[in-house]
Formats: C-alpha cells, sequence, structure tokens
C-alpha cells in the first residue's frame, strides 16, 4: 500500500525563524504519521481560521531555515475545517505573529483549487488558478493567472467570475477581480467576466425561478408547417392531326 506524507501543522515559534527544536519535532511528527490518515469532522465555516492547519502530500516536506519554508509536493491537500486547497506544490510559511501563509501552484495543465462551504447556507465558493496565495491572518485567498470563482448553490453554479487576478475576502465575502491584456479560453480578449444571479429570497429570484420553470414545462413550438404543394399541371392535349399548329 502505498503511503503518503502527512503533516500536522499546528506550530508556535518564539521567533521568526523555524527552531531546530521545532525542526526535529515536525520531521519526527511527520515520519511517525507517514502512514495515517488525519481525520477530523469540519467545524462551522465561520471558525475555520481558527483551526488546525492541515497538509496531505504524496511527498515527504522540505524544510528551508534560510527562507523559512516548509514546501511539500506531490497531490498537495491543505485543509483547515471546510476548506480545501488541492495542488501540485505548496510553499508554507509561519509568521512572527504565529500565523500561516502558503502559496499553491499547480501542475501543466491542472490548476490548483479552492473549496470553501459558507457560513449557515448551502453554498460553496470554488474556485481555481495557476497559483494561489493564501493569508490566514487576513483569511483571504488570491487566485493568480487564468483565474476563476465560482459560488455554488447547492450543485448548482449561481454566480462566476474570471480574469487574470481574483482576491476573495471570505470573512468579509467580497471578490475584487482584475484583467489582463493576454488571452485565455476563460478570458476571451483579456477581458474580466461575471455572471451574475439574483440572490435568494428576493423578487428577482422568484421571478427568475418562475420563468425557469415555465421554460421547463412548457414544450416548444412546433415549427410552422410548410406550404401545401402546388397541384401538377394537368397534360398537353396534343394537337388534332392535321391542325394547324
Amino acid at each position: 500500500m502505498a503511503c503518503k506524507f502527512h503533516a500536522f501543522m499546528n506550530f508556535t515559534l518564539p521567533a521568526y525563524r523555524f527552531s531546530r527544536s521545532w525542526v526535529r519535532r515536525t520531521l519526527l511528527a511527520a515520519v511517525c504519521s507517514a502512514c495515517a490518515v488525519l481525520a477530523l469532522p469540519a467545524s462551522a465555516e465561520r471558525a475555520d481560521r481558527f483551526q488546525k492547519l492541515r497538509v496531505e502530500a504524496d511527498q515527504q516536506g522540505k524544510i528551508d531555515l534560510v527562507n523559512n519554508v516548509v514546501t511539500f509536493n506531490g497531490n498537495v491537500v491543505v485543509t483547515r475545517g471546510t476548506m480545501v486547497i488541492r495542488a501540485a506544490r505548496v510553499e508554507l510559511r509561519e509568521t512572527a505573529s504565529g500565523y500561516h501563509n502558503a502559496v499553491a501552484f499547480g501542475a501543466d495543465g491542472k490548476p490548483a483549487t479552492f473549496r470553501q462551504k459558507r457560513d449557515g447556507v448551502d453554498e460553496t465558493i470554488e474556485g481555481e488558478a495557476e497559483r494561489l496565495e493564501y493569508d490566514g491572518r487576513a483569511d483571504t485567498v488570491k487566485f493568480v493567472n487564468r483565474a476563476s470563482v465560482r459560488r455554488l448553490r447547492g450543485a448548482s453554479v449561481a454566480d462566476e467570475i474570471s480574469g487574470n487576478v481574483v482576491s476573495y475576502d471570505s470573512t468579509s465575502e467580497v471578490f475584487s477581480v482584475s484583467g489582463t491584456p493576454a488571452t485565455s479560453p476563460t478570458q476571451p480578449g483579456g477581458r474580466v467576466r461575471a455572471v451574475l444571479s439574483p440572490r435568494d429570497g428576493t423578487a428577482a429570484a422568484e421571478e427568475a425561478a418562475q420563468a425557469a420553470s415555465r421554460a421547463i414545462s412548457s414544450p416548444p413550438a412546433p415549427p410552422p408547417a410548410p406550404p401545401p404543394a402546388s397541384p401538377p399541371a394537368p397534360p398537353r392535349a396534343d394537337p388534332t392531326p392535321g391542325a394547324p399548329r
């Protein structure tokens, strides 16, 4: 059975640089949990930022004491409560204040992805980009290069925003988006694109739902019938023999 690398990121540093004692503890914990699966139930969405950060990867982590970075490679999954980040590579930092910042990188043809449930409603924010930048203190995510972010109601897409850079503040639930001169399949002409639907419980949402229901229940009108064909002309009689033509 193939083993995956798991790390339980719940450490506090006395200074910004990683201490040698922390390095030993982290490596020991990683080795001991190399074939264990950490699974805890997700808590309330608003409380995601107060949950412990967990990292799972196919390969062992690499700790850079000079640049204060822990790097994970190979199908990396970062979770914190209901928040899930998936990427080919993740660089994790802890600030002097003890907050975690992460930069997630996608692979060729496979972007890094983000998913988090909204608080108190059956809605989820999900998106992808070539690079994701997560700020644990501000509780924000920046989607960089070919970014696309969606708000799902259940399994249906309610809103969608795409651009070169999309920023999402999960505390204030505010998006910001910017375009780029370059073109991509999700950004024709490098323009910012947004598709929005009415908020649930509003008159606009009710009218839209009724219109959609009528469109589904009413069969499309049949195409107009072609005009009737003209009857064939009667054959001309042969002239009487000997009669002048």
